[in-house]
């Protein structure tokens, strides 16, 4: 399972963008959030701002993972092992990484360097589809305000997006597909796929996964 992984640092929140879509359940993500600050690329990468691409592995030994409660509550329930994270985006708010995930075989190092040499070109990728589009205000550029502990950002509102295509883009970042957003809000999946379409005209952006990486991202360098 690969992940594109957003981390709120200051409220301890993930919202996550999983392929396949469907990998990991609200019950998953609640357990996720619960043990936060104790994952291992949380801290080494949000923590430690370490910058290179670090598995579970490089910083506690499989045997001791497996007894945690993070890896008994989460990794277990979703059919996972082991994991590496590929950092692309770390601020004093939110880390941005792309997570590679599977079971019984750690990945080597082989995999993890092969992985370093494509995070920098993926960190540019990255600052590309977040880089805003749309006017700033007056004194410089658009910053999520870090007293504000919702999960979800205010910045959709500052890029021109109404509510329901906010709340849309809620659910898209919840990992829901068009089918299952249109049975939450009760609308049809056809009207679903017009309300993204608004979402990419007004932030500039092709796919999904962009969309929310351009909402939860604060401009800056990786």
């Amino acid at each position: 399972m690969t992940t594109l992984s957003v981390c709120d640092l200051v409220t301890g929140r993930r919202h996550v963008v999983a392929a396949p879509h469907d990998a990991i359940g609200a019950s998953d993500r609640a357990s996720f959030d619960r043990f936060f600050r104790e994952h291992p690329l949380v801290r080494y990468h949000g923590v430690a701002h370490g910058r290179r691409v670090q598995r579970i592995s490089d910083s506690v030994p499989f045997a001791d993972f497996r007894r945690t409660a993070l890896y008994n509550e989460y990794y277990r329930s979703v059919g996972l092992d082991h994991a590496v994270a590929l950092p692309v985006h770390t601020d004093a708010r939110l880390l941005v990484s792309f997570v590679l995930n599977r079971t019984r075989r750690d990945f080597s190092g082989r995999d993890r360097a092969l992985l370093e040499l494509t995070r920098t070109g993926l960190a540019a990728l990255y600052r590309h589809a977040t880089r805003p589009r749309w006017p700033q205000p007056p004194g410089g550029e658009r910053r999520v305000d870090p007293s504000d502990d919702s999960p979800w950002p205010t910045a959709g509102a500052d890029c021109g997006l109404t509510p329901r295509e906010r709340e849309v883009l809620q659910w898209v970042a919840a990992g829901k597909t068009d089918r299952e957003i249109a049975a939450i809000l009760g609308i049809s999946p056809r009207t679903v796929g017009k309300h993204l379409q608004r979402v990419y005209v007004a932030l500039g952006v092709e796919t999904r996964t962009a969309a929310v990486m351009r909402v939860m991202a604060v401009p800056g360098g990786a």
